[in-house]
């Protein structure tokens, strides 16, 4: 994708007849800026916003907490990475059960991972393991909104398997977004290098704000271009979990955060005042809310083009040698470093998806692809992740958690009318859930799976948990409570925060 101003007549999701003239006004002010920005979704946000089903003021009627952390990375890895085979390996099992791997020592005594996550064994004293998250679901879609959202039970109405609705409940990152205050004009919440889509082109439900309204999702940075058949770290990593032999040549694009062509800064100050007139102009026709809610932004917008630190944020595949060595310069390399220079910009909170959906659907040809496809982009740039925060001295500001919709089977099985080699299915019963910084206890293991890693033995957690302990880190009060547009409340916990991790 290129960059370029708004030019042409918008078409939305939803909107099959156009947009309004209010969002019209609305996108027509963005292009005065001159703007270059591909890849975001300010102006889907903005059209959608006036068209919220349930929105409203965040109205906690609370003060934030003292935070532990300054910003959150939330790594979310879609189709479900096997514990059996990272970071809760069960070598005294059964064959049909251990699976092909061995553990390997940490440095941390009495902690053993998977032996193709080494630089991530030589850090263990920098993160916790909870080996006994557990939900009821074994279906993408479902599990995807449990963990995303970090509720358990589905919504009693309107959930979809096939598509987003806005009967959803509000994505993890949304949550935060809205509630968590803000460190400057920036999103506080922004979702990287893409939207989860299922191969078929379908959007996974519970990545956005849901019932809060579209005007609260996250901020969606589509850096990573879809792919219907092709998975993991390109250009590097990638691979096809069925071998159908469909040529990826996707580019990894961060964001164009540039004037358009003839825009000088002078001009763009000049055209940034001329908005500021129409705006007061337009107030005249709008609601107060919708004012503010487009104003919020317009705002966020011209601090993407004036901040250079949040443009530097985004030009990662052009950081230098000795930094994209470390991360890896593959798709999961690019993403986490961004994600760490978001956080620097002034994020909160970083949702970063390594690998489109499916990407650890490991059900076959399970081992050769955790071993030469999966594990080393991601051990390197997770690594190079701690590595960078330790070293910075801001790892204790700054909490790290890794999840996938669910775990796999602790049975190994063979499809073989699909793939050549044996995997692992769907298992919501339980799964490893990774944390570093924030305070977290390195070294640490929080509950346990039984002998067949199939259910926790003890110290149970939900997703509602792990949700929990992302707000309470981010300084989000117990107490705290959401507004919709009639002015009902709406509780931010179901859970509480994980114990034994700080």
């Amino acid at each position: 994708m290129t960059s370029r101003a708004v030019s042409q007549p918008l078409s939305l999701p939803g909107h099959p007849h156009g947009i309004s003239r209010r969002t019209a006004v609305q996108a027509g002010a963005i292009g005065l800026l001159g703007m270059g920005m591909n890849h975001m979704q300010a102006l889907r946000a903005a059209a959608h916003g006036g068209d919220r089903q349930s929105g409203g003021r965040h109205s906690s009627g609370q003060r934030p907490t003292e935070p532990r952390a300054k910003a959150c990375i939330f790594i979310f890895l879609s189709g479900g990475l096997s514990q059996h085979d990272s970071f809760d390996l069960k070598p005294a099992a059964a064959d049909t059960i251990r699976g092909e791997f061995s553990p390997i020592a940490t440095r941390t005594p009495g902690i053993q991972i998977c032996e193709h996550l080494p630089m991530l064994a030589e850090r263990s004293h920098l993160w916790a393991l909870c080996r006994s998250m557990t939900h009821s679901s074994n279906e993408h879609s479902a599990g995807h909104h449990i963990m995303l959202t970090g509720r358990s039970l589905l919504p009693p109405v309107g959930f979809s398997s096939l598509h987003p609705s806005p009967t959803d409940w509000p994505s993890i990152a949304a949550m935060a977004g809205d509630a968590t205050v803000r460190r400057n004009n920036l999103p506080p919440a922004v979702v990287l290098p893409e939207r989860l889509v299922h191969s078929s082109g379908r959007v996974i439900p519970g990545q956005f704000a849901g019932e809060m309204g579209s005007q609260r999702d996250p901020w969606f940075i589509e850096a990573s271009p879809f792919h219907s058949t092709s998975y993991g770290a390109y250009p590097e990593f990638q691979f096809d979990h069925q071998k159908r032999d469909r040529p990826d040549d996707r580019v990894f694009q961060a964001p164009s955060l540039s004037l358009s062509h003839g825009i000088t800064r002078n001009v763009f100050s000049q055209r940034v005042e001329l908005l500021n007139t129409l705006e007061q102009q337009r107030q005249q026709l709008d609601s107060h809310a919708d004012v503010e809610d487009f104003d919020r932004y317009r705002q966020g917008a011209i601090s993407l083009l004036n901040d250079p630190t949040l443009r530097y944020a985004f030009d990662v595949t052009n950081a230098d040698a000795a930094t994209q060595d470390r991360y890896g310069r593959n798709s999961f390399g690019w993403s986490l470093l961004m994600a760490r220079r978001l956080i620097d910009a002034g994020v909160n909170l970083v949702q970063v998806n390594l690998g489109s959906d499916e990407t650890w659907d490991t059900h076959g040809n399970a081992f050769p692809h955790l071993k030469d496809k999966l594990f080393p982009p991601t051990d390197r740039a997770l690594s190079a992740l701690l590595d960078d925060l330790s070293e910075s001295g801001i790892l204790d500001d700054t909490l790290i958690v890794m999840a996938g919709e669910f775990g796999r089977t602790p049975k190994v099985s063979l499809l073989r009318q699909h793939y050549e080699l044996p995997g692992r299915d769907h298992w919501g019963a339980v799964q490893t859930v990774f944390f570093a910084g924030g305070g977290v206890r390195g070294g640490t293991v929080v509950g346990a799976s039984d002998a067949n890693g199939a259910y926790p033995k003890n110290d149970p957690q939900t997703p509602e948990n792990m949700a929990a302990t992302i707000y309470q880190s981010l300084g989000i009060p117990a107490s705290a409570v959401w507004n919709d547009a009639t002015d009902r409340a709406h509780r931010i916990y179901y859970g509480e925060p994980i114990t034994g991790l700080t």
